[in-house]
């Protein structure tokens, strides 16, 4: 949300495709609104390719559950078995799209972030991505300071500690900078 309000604010037209969360998206900003990874994967790829960036900067669960039962499962033993089948890579399919746009992912990372970061860059053909360590203290997921590093295909700069909305206007910055020199 912090990213959509940054972009919105230095000019771009913003659509925040977002899964259910406690947090008022930014004024100005198209608001779609989604309950799970398929839907959110629908709407990605629907809305990519009129689009001149796209940020994937969703903790999109890698895995959901094969079968949800429709009633309550009851107590009948001592353990249970849960299939999981991979939900779709939304930034790899955008990033795969004829006409794609500029693609920025990100990787939320608890060690070798550098070597994580740029093996997923290349991997998804990935423009820029960004990634964190979300194991160090004081940042990442339950916190309102993060601290990035920022890697394109020749470029890499580091995002200090900072408000996650100082933090999302470097971003922001860092990727209108990136897309100008690929133009």
């Amino acid at each position: 949300y912090a990213i959509a309000d940054a972009a919105q604010k230095a000019g771009a037209e913003v659509t925040l495709i977002s899964g259910p969360v406690n947090i008022i998206p930014p004024k100005g900003c198209q608001l779609v609104s989604v309950t799970n990874a398929q839907e959110m994967h629908h709407e990605s790829l629907k809305r990519a390719t009129d689009a001149t960036v796209f940020i994937a900067c969703a903790a999109v669960a890698d895995y959901r559950v094969a079968d949800i039962a429709e009633q309550k499962i009851k107590k009948s033993a001592e353990t249970m078995q849960i299939k999981l089948v991979k939900n779709p890579d939304i930034v790899a399919d955008v990033a795969a799209l004829k006409d794609k746009p500029f693609t920025v992912g990100f990787a939320a990372e608890t060690q070798d972030v550098e070597q994580y970061a740029l093996s997923k860059l290349k991997r998804k053909n990935l423009d820029m991505i960004a990634a964190n360590n979300v194991a160090a203290e004081g940042q990442g997921f339950n916190s309102d300071n993060n601290s990035l590093l920022v890697c394109g295909e020749k470029s890499k700069t580091e995002i200090p500690l900072a408000t996650k909305s100082q933090v999302a206007e470097a971003l922001v910055n860092l990727i209108y900078q990136e897309q100008e020199n690929n133009r």
